[in-house]
């Protein structure tokens, strides 16, 4: 049976002999109402009504229909008056609901646009405001190749796009989500007029900080209540803000997390209980070498997969395995192998504690593409990392060659240019690699002096030294590439050097978070910090933080007081 005709007046009924007309005349569309039909396929109809209609059964007729057949309507009378059915809610559809308060203005700094020139569309629903001054100094910052060059001419590059689209009004504000960044939901506006700000006299007036604290000023007593916020890099220039009773803040969405101590470790203590809970519900096989448990419980919604779990007490025997699989509420268990046995030796060299162990499981397993180590000094990344390549590279032929790379960031002063070709003057910076190179020339002890003189010509034949600066456009095939000091790395450079890998390339990431030497890098935003954090939880990909030092006693007590 067809639907009949809506009602025309509001209240209307619906007579007997309109319900049983046959559908010989297309129905009249009725202008305020859209009817979706549905196939047979789909279980209802929906008729949506305009809200004004939706009030009240009492003084309205809801109309809805629920089809339970291709071609029959439910359609239930409650009283003389009224017409009453039921319709099945539409699904419900989450909307991002955006803060109800007062949106902020946020003034930007130089040195934010050129830290990162994606800035403007990192502030959400806020706007942004751009005094005269930061174009003047964007514009003094383009010329060159190095990173500040660049990301000047980028945040250019962005501000010509957002005043260029259609209907842009540089009065009115640029909506900043014109390009396509639709998580932008404010406006950018521009100095387009002289404001009238007073500063003290101590503050030199031409100086372009002074401007732009001057142009916040103007700003908080235009726009009050509305708050005003001086966005900068610059630690001197926010002290100067708030001694002008200025709101200001750093920019901080370049930081990966706030504490360094919050950073992923790789590795998970079990509770002590842990047997005793998972008595009954626990599955265990054996496939190889390897036993699988397969565990439940509330422990699984913690663990990620790839990371190591433990559990050692005393007088119980002890459990060192990886998650390798999590299906829901239920989590599978692999034991490791044992490399801190004298058999299971890589290349001479055998782990020494159970973060070391944790590590070489990753190192060696042709599954994981991506490796990072974290460290203080003397924990053995280096060298782990290069014994493993080398049995890898040499022994199992999975890799051709090692390519070692670092960022080329001095301690102290630099001493200036390095002769010679790339390798040559990367030599330098590969004081590391000579030295453990070194301890594992020594491992073979039963050679003598010309086998072990052929075993390092060899060693050197298979190991190529880059700079990170030619890195753009590479591809690397079944290599085994290791990246020093990663921890000197930015986001961005971090993200250049894992991209270069081809098929077959393991990529081992090496670094101590408490030994930065880059200028404005910090544990929060450190390429290394960025890498750990995006691939934790990936099947190819792996993570250890190692705790204790074997270097030396006298390493190991300086990394805990100095």
């Amino acid at each position: 049976m067809p639907l009949p005709p809506a009602p025309t007046k509001r209240a209307a009924l619906l007579s007997a002999d309109l319900l049983n007309t046959p559908a010989s005349t297309p129905l009249p569309k009725a202008p305020a109402k859209t009817v979706r039909a549905q196939t047979a396929k789909k279980p209802a109809v929906l008729l949506d009504l305009p809200a004004s209609r939706m009030a009240s059964p009492d003084t309205h007729p809801v109309i809805s229909a629920e089809k339970t057949s291709a071609s029959s309507v439910d359609i239930r009378k409650n009283s003389p008056e009224k017409v009453i059915a039921t319709l099945p809610k539409p699904a419900h559809r989450p909307k991002k609901t955006r803060p109800s308060g007062q949106t902020k203005l946020f003034v930007l700094d130089t040195n934010v646009l050129m830290h990162d020139p994606m800035c403007l569309f990192r502030f959400e629903e806020h706007d942004i405001f751009l005094p005269m001054i930061v174009l003047e100094e964007l514009d003094g910052h383009k010329k060159g190749m190095t990173e500040v060059a660049r990301n000047a001419r980028q945040t250019s590059r962005s501000l010509d796009a957002l005043a260029g689209t259609h209907g842009a009004d540089i009065g009115k504000g640029l909506k900043l989500d014109t390009t396509g960044h639709r998580e932008a939901g404010g406006c950018l506006f521009f100095q387009t007029r002289v404001l009238d700000y007073t500063l003290p006299t101590s503050l030199p007036q031409g100086k372009a900080d002074n401007q732009i604290l001057g142009v916040v000023e103007a700003l908080r007593k235009e726009y009050a209540p509305r708050e005003v916020v001086l966005v900068s890099k610059d630690i001197n220039m926010r002290v100067k803000a708030r001694a002008l009773g200025l709101a200001t803040d750093d920019y901080q969405n370049d930081k990966v997390l706030e504490d360094g101590d919050l950073l992923y470790a790789g590795s998970l203590a079990l509770p002590n209980d842990f047997w005793t809970r998972q008595s009954k519900t626990i599955e265990s096989w054996q496939q190889g070498i390897h036993t699988f448990y397969r565990i439940t419980g509330p422990i699984v919604s913690g663990l990620l997969i790839n990371q190591f779990v433990f559990f050692e007490s005393p007088g119980e025997p002890s459990l060192y395995a990886r998650v390798t699989e999590i299906q829901g509420k239920t989590a599978v268990l692999k034991t490791l192998k044992d490399y801190t046995h004298l058999k299971n030796s890589i290349w001479g060299v055998t782990m020494r504690n159970r973060e070391q162990n944790f590590a070489m499981n990753l190192l060696m397993d042709p599954e994981v593409d991506f490796v990072t180590l974290a460290g203080t000094a003397g924990t053995g990344k280096t060298l782990m990392a290069l014994a493993s390549g080398l049995t890898q590279v040499l022994d199992d032929r999975r890799y051709t060659e090692i390519i070692m790379t670092r960022a080329t960031v001095s301690v102290g002063e630099d001493i200036g240019f390095l002769p010679g070709t790339e390798e040559e003057k990367m030599g330098p910076w590969m004081g590391a690699l000579d030295d453990n190179l070194e301890v594992l020339g020594k491992a073979d002890g039963g050679s003598g002096e010309w086998g072990r003189a052929a075993t390092n010509e060899l060693i050197r034949s298979r190991i190529k030294v880059k700079s990170m600066n030619f890195m753009r456009g590479r591809t690397f095939l079944n290599k085994y590439v290791i990246i020093d000091e990663a921890q000197n790395l930015t986001p961005k450079q971090m993200k250049t050097l894992i991209t270069r890998a081809g098929p077959g390339t393991k990529i081992v990431c090496m670094g101590n978070l408490a030994q930065i030497d880059t200028p404005y890098l910090t544990e929060g935003s450190s390429g290394m910090t960025f890498a750990v954090d995006r691939f934790k939880g990936w099947p190819h990909g792996g993570h250890i933080t190692l705790a204790r030092g074997e270097r030396s006693r006298l390493a190991d007590f300086a990394s805990e007081v100095l």
